[in-house]
């Protein structure tokens, strides 16, 4: 295999949100309620939902544009690619850079949904509705075979939310975004028999919950004036927390087809927590009353989830100590993490680095991807025309140089001040 044989589909993508997304979707008596896009005197666009205000920041869609230009400015629609917001774009720019599929997680409304969780339930699941309909329906049915379609959770209410999984697996889709703690959203935690109708209606319908890193809204910083390459390093270690609790839980003892993605997580920190929750089943069983039928924590966790890179040349490694079927790569487009346009370079070194087999790159390119959320693009595409050579041939004259877009012009020393000001108000909120 060459670097231009690869088949790529990406488990971990954003939209930035277009403006007129309610428009076909949601109904007329709640129109006027809805979230709405407002442009502010300083250029930047941002969601307004009732007294809530949601920026586009800078570090959230940075493709194509220089390191600079990084930073927690809140920016406008015409300072970022337009392959962020408009899903014919996205299919030019995954062209470009040699990817076939991708997985879109939400940005304004947060990976759970929480935004839309008002005291009107009914206006509240119309709101998840109507944005699960357009993912569906417009951003990925407009473009099939090309993105993984992935519903929001209706996370202040299990049965409800049981119930919109079901909806959505009518309509294919087979993955659910969701928190990793909803303790920490003043939701019942893993631990408690609450969300029984959602581990359920995941079972049944084959679809995997995925746990994206940040999607509980807490802030794993060791300290307030902590400068913001110390959160920007622990992001992925967030993570860990709700694989641990996760696997000691019940619901991965009572269903045994249950599916979690740690999504955005990364690899390189598995092989040691296997060893560890190993370790603490044999030093610790006894006593906390742990039974897992006979099985090692660390065989459990190979049956039940799903682990995801972008790069992690170390997690590539050790691969076959996390589990060869149970590893997907993503690219994060547009985020400030991704590799894009020159994902299949970089995957290739990595691969190339760890000596890695032809069968192997498949399984971690797309064969897992697609066994995992029941996802098959070649029923609208030919194989042959899925490869990253192909799909670069495709878009052949589509400009992916890096451009400067911000009309900000902030120094250094002025993003620092703003992370400073935000850490300091998300201290004070969390207390």
């Amino acid at each position: 295999m060459e670097m231009n044989d690869m088949i790529l589909m990406s488990v971990d993508d954003h939209i930035i949100e277009p403006p007129d997304m309610f428009d076909n979707h949601l109904p007329p008596k709640y129109k006027d309620d809805a979230p709405r896009l407002i442009h502010m005197e300083n250029g930047a666009d941002m969601w307004k939902f009732r007294d809530r205000i949601i920026p586009n920041v800078a570090l959230n869609a940075v493709a194509g544009r220089p390191k600079e230009e990084y930073g927690l400015e809140p920016e406008g629609l015409d300072e970022i690619r337009p392959g962020c917001y408009n899903a014919a774009e996205r299919v030019k720019d995954m062209n470009a850079g040699g990817v076939l599929a991708g997985m879109n997680f939400p940005s304004f409304p947060g990976f759970a949904a929480r935004l839309f969780a008002t005291e009107d339930s009914d206006f509240s699941l119309a709101l998840v509705q109507a944005y699960n309909d357009w993912h569906i329906d417009e951003w990925c049915g407009e473009h099939p075979g090309r993105f993984i379609p992935m519903g929001l959770p209706v996370i202040w209410d299990a049965e409800l939310c049981a119930q919109e999984i079901r909806r959505n697996a009518k309509k294919g889709v087979h993955s659910l975004t969701f928190t990793e703690n909803p303790a920490a959203l003043g939701y019942p935690s893993f631990h408690s028999d609450y969300w029984d109708p959602v581990w359920k209606a995941l079972v049944d319908t084959d679809t995997v919950m995925c746990v994206h890193i940040g999607s509980s809204g807490k802030l794993s910083i060791p300290a307030v004036d902590s400068p913001p390459d110390v959160m920007i390093t622990l992001q992925p270690m967030n993570i860990v927390n709700a694989a641990a609790d996760l696997l000691w839980s019940a619901p991965i003892k009572k269903y045994k087809d249950l599916k979690i993605a740690l999504s955005e997580g990364g690899t390189g920190w598995i092989p040691y927590f296997l060893e560890r929750v190993d370790r603490t089943f044999d030093m610790h069983s006894t006593w906390t009353m742990q039974n897992f039928d006979g099985k090692l924590p660390s065989e459990v966790f190979k049956e039940h989830f799903l682990t995801c890179f972008i790069s992690d040349p170390l997690g590539v490694k050790l691969r076959h100590d996390i589990g060869i079927d149970n590893i997907s790569w993503e690219m994060d487009y547009p985020h400030s993490d991704s590799m894009w346009p020159h994902a299949p370079e970089e995957l290739w070194s990595v691969f190339q680095e760890a000596q890695v087999p032809d069968d192997e790159i498949n399984k971690i390119t797309f064969e897992n991807t697609m066994k995992w959320y029941h996802f098959d693009p070649f029923k609208h595409i030919p194989k042959e025309q899925c490869t990253v050579g192909a799909l670069r041939a495709q878009a052949q004259g589509h400009d992916v140089s890096i451009q400067a877009l911000s009309h900000h012009q902030s120094s250094a020393e002025e993003k620092l001040a703003a992370w400073e000001q935000q850490i300091q108000a998300a201290a004070a909120q969390q207390t």
